[in-house]
């Protein structure tokens, strides 16, 4: 019944054009919700084709401000919680092949640097995945914000970005004739509603 209300919640940041009715910025640290975030990601398959999966499980804040430098990320993801919704294909995933959660069970992403505006804004961070740390950017962009059933001041924000698994030594190399069994290249989409969180006095 909550997820229920929160749906509600967030149908309300659309207008009946489908644009988003952003309502009035509150600035602040929204520690995100991981039943209303996803973290998805898609890959080719076979040169024809396409995998998408998403992890289940997501912690961290995101902070938001009218000045889109002082706006930050800090997320981190456990490796454990990737599903593709075929389990032998999320063991393989999960394996030395490929993530190795069992050695490396979470990646992290800190953004450095935020440029833009809010309504098209680029997070520039570090991406850590298998103890390597690489620079990537995120394309982002605020979804508005709204106040909940409970109260909660809500906000909403979307990123996209593409990074090469190869740099983060994921170096799975089976091949067909055609070409890689699996790409190189994986775009990575987030999905998030952040709480807002009061400062303590």
């Amino acid at each position: 019944m909550k997820a229920f209300f929160t749906a509600l919640s967030l149908m309300s940041l659309v207008s009946l054009n489908g644009h988003a009715a952003v309502g009035k910025l509150v600035p602040g640290v929204y520690e995100i919700d991981p039943a209303h975030t996803r973290v998805s990601f898609l890959i080719d398959h076979f040169v024809i084709s396409q995998v998408e999966g998403r992890f289940n499980d997501v912690k961290g804040t995101f902070t938001l401000n009218e000045k889109v430098a002082n706006c930050k990320i800090d997320v981190t993801i456990p490796t454990a919680s990737l599903d593709t919704g075929v389990a032998k294909r999320d063991e393989h995933l999960k394996s030395a092949d490929f993530l190795e959660v069992s050695k490396y069970p979470q990646m992290t992403f800190k953004s450095k640097k935020c440029t833009g505006t809010l309504e098209d804004f680029k997070a520039i961070g570090d991406l850590t995945i298998k103890g390597v740390k690489k620079e990537v950017v995120l394309d982002g962009k605020y979804l508005g914000t709204v106040v909940d059933t409970w109260k909660n001041t809500r906000a909403a924000v979307s990123a996209e970005g593409k990074i090469s698994r190869k740099d983060f030594n994921i170096l799975y190399a089976d091949a067909i004739e055609a070409g890689p069994a699996v790409g190189d290249e994986v775009t990575i989409k987030i999905i998030s509603e952040g709480i807002h969180q009061a400062k303590k006095k």
